[in-house]
């Protein structure tokens, strides 16, 4: 259940720097040390989440990290908060997540651990600052990547017109750990477009969001529209290049 993805608007936003994430050739950013945003599920045997619910709760993990103040440098007294650095790290790098899952004793020990944990209607998903590829905590490197699905034992709701979408690739099969980190690229690169103020309203809302797979035909009038593209790297499941997600924000939409 791991993506070691890099999400990218489609094509290159014009006028981007030669070390945009938002280039597919190699850049300085492949130069840089490289950093992974790790994401754990909860997933009890008995009791899993919906594999939209999942989705869902996965991409508001990544902005609730993305907008705490310990990510963004201000803390009380305007002091660089504790987690500020290794995000600026991993941004400037190539933008990597990982989903691994725990259960019982290991679920605890991953909450013990400096993080935030998000809920949605059944799931759970607790994110952590970013760690050095070959530098997990212990806790988490012992869990694990693949080996489990999930499903939608219904249908998902159709997504709300007026609010933000991230719109699943129909053409592109992905497991759910897989797909939990493209919906986590899709609502980082939403994040990225919006001011500063447009950021703040969908922060104090809660960052509400769907996730929905679109028809084909929708989906290539989606990633001809100018929202941004999720292009995966194909380092796990897809192949290089494939566009995975698209990022649709009320605030995006042209």
């Amino acid at each position: 259940m791991s993506s070691d993805s890099i999400p990218e608007p489609l094509p290159a936003a014009p006028g981007a720097p030669a070390d945009s994430p938002f280039r597919t050739e190699p850049t300085v950013r492949d130069e840089a040390p490289q950093f992974v945003l790790p994401l754990v599920v909860h997933l009890e045997k008995t009791d899993p989440p919906a594999r939209n619910d999942a989705l869902v709760t996965a991409a508001r993990a990544v902005l609730t990290l993305l907008a705490d103040p310990r990510s963004l440098g201000e803390e009380e007294g305007g002091a660089e908060g504790e987690w500020a650095r290794a995000v600026r790290d991993w941004q400037d790098a190539r933008i990597r997540k990982v989903v691994r899952r725990a259960r019982g004793a290991e679920w605890r020990r991953a909450s013990a651990l400096p993080g935030i944990t998000v809920t949605g209607e059944h799931a759970e998903v607790r994110v952590f600052p970013p760690v050095p590829l070959d530098g997990w905590p212990k806790e988490l490197a012992k869990l694990q990547v693949s080996g489990t699905e999930l499903e939608d034992p219904v249908a998902p709701p159709a997504p709300a017109a007026s609010g933000p979408v991230l719109w699943m690739n129909p053409d592109v099969g992905m497991s759910a750990g897989k797909a939990m980190a493209q919906a986590g690229h899709g609502a980082q690169l939403a994040w990225w477009e919006l001011s500063d103020t447009e950021r703040k309203a969908w922060r104090e809302a809660g960052f509400p969001l769907s996730v929905a797979t679109p028809d084909p035909a929708r989906w290539r009038e989606l990633t001809a529209s100018g929202l941004p593209v999720v292009r995966d790297a194909g380092f796990t499941e897809v192949a290089p290049g494939s566009c995975t997600v698209v990022a649709d924000h009320p605030a995006l939409r042209r």
